[in-house]
């Protein structure tokens, strides 16, 4: 299941319980940061700040889905072939997917395992071997002959009920998930062996790799039993370690329930250098964003009216290879959308937020290193609420949406002093954006119909705009794909997105659908959902001068009686994830199958069964 679906979720089971949470929401900027000084301490803060809590936590781990994306830097070192990497935001810093290639070889995972397959040259592609795990595998790193895995155990159930103005506590088993992180000496793609292999209890939420080191992130809930509150562990070398209290680290931010959140650092290529630990106790981490120097996590945090979104913890941890330091903690007004919303550059952390309440708004607000507000930009764009954003150096790009998809440039470069630049107004909207060049983006989203209060979401939409003048930023070209209920994963998660800028290049996979006018009045067609008609990969050319042209699809789903089933497009294991090159070949990924074709011509080439 989407982590972000799990956390809303949470987040309205818990409604109920927090109508009567009060909570100064004025404070913004830097928090202090404590360390507990006993067990008894740590016990005593949960006890008095959680007030009543009762809480159920259960449900199902779906299949991993396959994942690469664009063609940007990353931590690996390439190899000879020309390839395309992971599509990150930040250059340096790798993100793990559930697909790495390193130019000869692709790297995947499905369900509980994860292939090696000799990819170039096409001619030559097999399935080399295959690790087989117990849980499922939520993302990879490839780095160099080491593989990193990341797996989550089976699905668990636990409840729990405290309340701290009664002695009654009525409690079930509560089963802590695990996390293991395994890394694999693969240099042998035939047979790859388990070099060294640690767990930490709680539930993985993102990680980065920076050089040699993979940094984790984890969250587990805090939860009392027999009179003891649980402390997070750490299993490696066939040891157990608990985390003390005196190592927890916490900010006095008032939340409904605790987790504690632990960052670990581990030397993918030195299997004797012990891996190093940050805990953390806040609520749920929701969003991660990691420059080369820092890791920043952000917590929302509750207060006034039940189901507002008041304000947003952020918590710096410098990081330098295997040490890391908490070092600040600030708030800021306002809900984060994901990590495209935040950014470092030049000594700033930049991040925009909605804030809810009778009508939303949108902000940008400035920080310096100590997390203290520097310079903001407020009531933007009144009554709507942010879809995407995207920093680019001294600039910012922000699309906001209810009826229509304004796009704002801001400058950003006087710290203490960002301004609105410019905004264009077009139908539609944009969930992801994209940096062409230094002056156009790409915007990948959805079309819309006006309805009056609202509007209908249509096909998925492809623009291309120009900021080149700030004042008057442009729509230059767009392709709209499909009628409403059209989609594509790249619509929340950019690792699906395929972009080079020297080969004009622009691959996404989307399931396109399509309205049967003949059932439909003139009236209905607006909110009309279409039948499937097409799954697959849709290859684009892009550039300033042509804008934007469809170049062709592939496919994977070659059963034509699949035409008349609708629901196979969504769970077919033919359903293409992503997309990579290796030199002039283009790669397709499904659960099912990697298919090759001809980067220029789209001729089939090869390819390789995925499914025993």
């Amino acid at each position: 299941m989407n982590k972000l679906l799990i956390t809303v979720l949470v987040l309205l089971l818990l409604l109920p319980l927090i109508g009567s949470i009060q909570q100064d929401v004025d404070r913004t900027g830097a928090l202090e940061i404590n360390r507990f000084s006993s067990y008894e301490e740590l016990q005593e803060f949960v006890k008095t700040n959680a007030g009543y809590r009762q809480f159920y936590w259960g449900f199902f781990r779906g299949e991993a889905t396959l994942a690469p994306g664009g063609a940007e830097d990353s931590a690996q070192v390439p190899s000879v072939a020309n390839h395309s990497t992971t599509n990150i935001q930040v250059t340096g810093v790798d993100e793990a997917d559930i697909v790495k290639t390193d130019g000869e070889y692709i790297y995947l995972a499905s369900g509980n395992r994860t292939i090696i397959v000799r990819a170039y040259p096409p001619e030559q592609a097999q399935v080399l071997s295959e690790i087989e795990l117990e849980g499922t595998v939520v993302g990879i790193f490839i780095n160099r002959d080491r593989l990193v895995v990341f797996e989550e155990d089976t699905p668990y159930y636990a409840y729990y009920d405290i309340r701290s103005d009664s002695d009654e506590k009525i409690y079930m088993p509560y089963v802590s998930p695990k996390t293991y992180i395994k890394v694999y000496d693969v240099s042998d793609r035939e047979n790859p062996r388990l070099q060294r292999e640690l767990s930490v209890d709680g539930q993985y939420v993102s990680s980065r790799m920076i050089g040699d080191y993979a940094y984790v992130v984890v969250n587990e809930p805090v939860y009392e039993q027999d009179n003891e509150l649980s402390l997070p562990r750490i299993y490696s070398g066939g040891e157990e370690s608990e985390i003390p209290a005196t190592d927890i680290y916490y900010c006095d931010v008032y939340d409904y329930y605790y987790m504690y959140t632990s960052i670990i650092a581990i030397n993918s290529q030195d299997d004797d250098q012990e891996p190093t630990v940050e805990t953390i106790l806040l609520g749920a981490s929701s969003n991660l964003y990691v420059s080369l120097d820092n890791i920043y996590l952000t917590f929302p945090v509750w207060g006034g009216d039940v189901g507002d979104f008041q304000k947003t913890s952020i918590h710096r941890i410098h990081i330098n290879g295997g040490a890391m330091n908490y070092t600040a903690s600030g708030e800021v007004p306002g809900m984060v959308l994901n990590q495209f919303s935040m950014d470092e550059y030049e000594g700033y952390f930049r991040v925009a937020t909605t804030t809810y309440g009778e009508t939303t708004q949108n902000n940008v607000y400035i920080l310096n290193m100590s997390l203290n507000i520097t310079g903001s930009l407020t009531d933007l764009a009144q009554g709507e609420t942010i879809y995407s954003a995207r920093f680019m150096g001294g600039r910012g790009y922000l699309v906001t949406f209810k009826q229509v998809d304004p796009l704002f440039v801001i400058d950003l470069k006087d710290p203490y002093d960002p301004e609105v630049l410019g905004y264009l107004k077009v139908t539609g909207y944009s969930d992801y954006l994209h940096p062409y060049d230094e002056t156009h983006i790409i915007g990948i989203g959805k079309e819309t119909t006006d309805a009056g209060e609202f509007a209908w979401y249509q096909g998925v939409k492809i623009s291309l705009f120009d900021v080149s003048d700030v004042s008057n930023p442009r729509e230059i070209s767009k392709l709209e794909i499909g009628d409403r209920g059209t989609d594509s994963p790249v619509l929340w998660d950019h690792k699906a997105f395929l972009f080079d800028k020297l080969r004009n290049l622009l691959v996404m996979p989307i399931l396109e659908a399509k309205v049967d006018v003949t059932k439909y009045s003139e009236a209905e067609l607006a909110w009309a959902y279409g039948e499937p008609v097409y799954q697959g990969a849709y290859i684009f050319d892009i550039s300033i001068d042509n804008g934007l042209q469809l170049r062709g699809r592939i496919t994977h789903i070659d059963d034509p009686s699949a035409l008349e089933q609708g629901y196979y497009y969504y769970y077919s294991p033919y359903s293409i994830q992503r997309s990579l090159y290796i030199d002039d070949v283009l790669y397709t990924i499904s659960g099912a199958k990697i298919k090759m074709n001809n980067l220029e011509n789209l001729d089939y080439i090869n390819e390789v069964q995925l499914l025993s």
